[in-house]
């Protein structure tokens, strides 16, 4: 199996995202990926999956995923059934950190309770 079918879920992940400036290179027994995505999160997801499939810390790739959009987390547009506790816990690793998400849109939402399908959301960093 070569090292970019091994990875292919973290390159399926780089397109799902729209990196831009993507690069595959596969030598001497290493991958080496790169390119930018425009939130923390989708970085984030990335490294993730990198670790799911080869481990804490992987010798047979080398990433280089930078990041355009440093301001805020991430964006997420509502889907129906949602609710912010179910959003901060996906994003945010806590369903108490709604309270973050509520603040972060105290512009556009007036009762962290009434979310609608369709609505854009920012995702403030997590906090630390």
């Amino acid at each position: 199996m070569s090292l970019q079918d091994k990875y292919r879920s973290v390159l399926t992940l780089g397109e799902k995202f729209n990196a831009k400036d993507g690069y595959v290179e596969e030598a001497d027994g290493v991958l080496r990926i790169g390119g930018s995505v425009e939130y923390q999160y989708e970085k984030d997801q990335m490294w993730d999956e990198i670790k799911r499939i080869g481990g804490e810390n992987p010798s047979d790739i080398e990433a280089d995923i930078k990041v355009r959009n440093t301001v805020i987390y991430a964006r997420h547009t509502v889907e129906r059934g949602e609710s912010l506790s179910l959003i901060a816990k996906d994003y945010l690793k806590d369903v108490m950190a709604y309270k973050q998400i509520f603040a972060a849109n105290s512009d556009t939402l007036e009762d962290p309770n009434k979310i609608f399908p369709g609505q854009e959301l920012v995702i403030p960093f997590p906090e630390k």
